[in-house]
């Protein structure tokens, strides 16, 4: 009937499909094998959906040596799922004024001011050499959060880059975010600023950048602002105690990659890394993914607001941003990148494509530790490891298994 004054009523959104339980036993059928098979010592996963666990399950040990098992409050070396709290710091800043995406890096650390771009070059006789240019444009704070700054490591780029950042030895005594971030500043940039994503110690320098624009060092900002309203009181970058310690996932003993990344991070204590220095519990963390799944609120409080929430989150290096993606793309098939965070944007190419939603958002650790949030099944996924090994068969596998829990 037309003409009557009234509208046909709002379609209610559909309720995302509950996980299968037939299905979910694959996921403990697999790690129950990792476990036995000693390919891990032990391994947390939680998957949680409309604010309610669905699965939580521990599997193993903590520490092969001391036999403790593993349990939710055992403490995780998170590496790279670092970088996406300090990257929502930096977005509260940015939300009250006190940063700007387009402010430049030289605003907060003048020796940026003087930064150069590496170019490899050939000399008449045909030796390499790495020279240098001046930047087309300065590296500004959205570069930081997006990797576009052209701060790389030292195991990505150039073979002349990176060995100006392993002659630098960057890590050599002992530094603050500070003295860090001039380290950098010395080094030359792998490309020009703005034009090629590319992982690296951006998110390092942006944790020294939120410490001259808060006036707080970046544990103190990320307690008060972060970790203690939301109630993850286990997080932290250095561990109190022995009783602490004994919390402490570790490594295989023939994972000597990792073993040795721990070794290094837990032996700087001044330096306060905001790309990959936190330890946190799988509880702690699923407080920080249920914020980022309610889009920057939780338990009544709002962190960001949306509009903020919605700039973080969207993709920033996709067509028309300039950004070009080369051999090293991390984000994956698929995926774009926000501010600290990938972004599903399309199927990939793949055929089948890889599991997921469009719009979820990820990011993983070298330290094997894995996190996505889904706003379309309203659920996210933790994965509570310390492998450097076994991360790159594990990953797929445990997403595949996640998301074939959720098909009808």
């Amino acid at each position: 009937m037309t003409g009557c004054g009234l509208s046909a009523p709002a379609q209610a959104e559909p309720v995302a499909a509950a996980p299968s339980a037939a299905r979910l036993e694959l996921l403990t059928k697999f790690f129950d094998n990792e476990v036995a098979t000693g390919k891990l010592a032990g391994v947390i996963v939680l998957i949680q959906q409309h604010g309610r666990p669905v699965y939580l399950k521990s599997f193993g040990v903590r520490d092969v040596a001391t036999k403790r098992p593993m349990t939710p409050d055992t403490l995780f070396a998170l590496h790279s799922m670092t970088k996406p709290i300090t990257s929502l710091a930096a977005m509260m800043l940015i939300e009250e004024g006190k940063l700007a995406l387009t402010d430049p890096l030289s605003k907060y650390i003048p020796s940026f001011a003087r930064v150069e771009v590496g170019v490899d070059t050939k000399t008449a006789s045909g030796a390499e050499i790495l020279t240098r240019e001046p930047p087309r444009r300065p590296i500004n704070i959205e570069d930081l959060l997006r990797h576009t700054s052209g701060i790389t490591y030292d195991y990505i780029g150039s073979e002349l880059t990176m060995k100006s950042y392993t002659d630098a030895d960057i890590f050599q005594g002992h530094f603050d975010n500070k003295e860090f971030a001039e380290r950098i500043a010395r080094l030359p940039l792998s490309r020009q600023p703005g034009t090629l994503w590319r992982y690296g110690h951006s998110t390092d320098v942006l944790g020294r950048v939120i410490e001259v624009a808060s006036g707080k060092p970046l544990y103190e900002f990320l307690r008060h602002r972060i970790f203690s309203p939301l109630g993850m009181t286990s997080t932290k970058f250095l561990l109190d105690g022995s009783a602490e310690w004994a919390r402490m996932a570790e490594p295989l003993p023939h994972d000597s990659i990792l073993r040795l990344a721990e070794q290094e991070r837990r032996s700087r204590q001044e330096w306060q890394s905001g790309g990959g220095g936190l330890v946190s519990t799988i509880t702690d963390y699923a407080r920080f993914s249920q914020l980022l799944l309610n889009g920057g609120r939780l338990g009544g409080k709002r962190y960001i607001r949306p509009e903020t929430y919605r700039l973080m989150t969207s993709d920033h290096i996709g067509p028309g941003s300039g950004v070009d993606r080369d051999y090293f793309y991390f984000p994956g098939d698929g995926f774009g990148f926000g501010y600290g965070l990938a972004v599903r944007t399309d199927p990939g190419n793949a055929k089948p494509p890889p599991a997921g939603s469009i719009g979820e958002l990820k990011w993983d650790s070298g330290s094997g530790t894995y996190f996505g949030v889904d706003p379309k099944l309203d659920m996210f996924y933790i994965l509570m490891e310390q492998t450097q090994t076994e991360r790159g068969r594990i990953l797929p596998i445990f997403k595949k298994l996640v998301y074939d829990a959720f098909e009808k």
